[in-house]
């Protein structure tokens, strides 16, 4: 009972690092969606 390992920070360090690749994953769609996104925006304005 004396030599029980800490895990208090693991959960935390665990969700920090999903986030981070949730954020990347986000980031390299909208690089790659962002400019056809634009396009079709440009594409509506100018039928305005």
């Amino acid at each position: 009972m004396l030599f029980l390992p800490r895990e208090e920070g693991q959960g935390l360090v665990e969700y920090a690092l999903i986030l981070v690749l949730v954020a990347i994953v986000v980031i390299a769609i909208l690089l790659l969606v962002g400019p056809a996104v634009g396009n079709v925006f440009s594409t509506i304005v100018n039928a305005i």
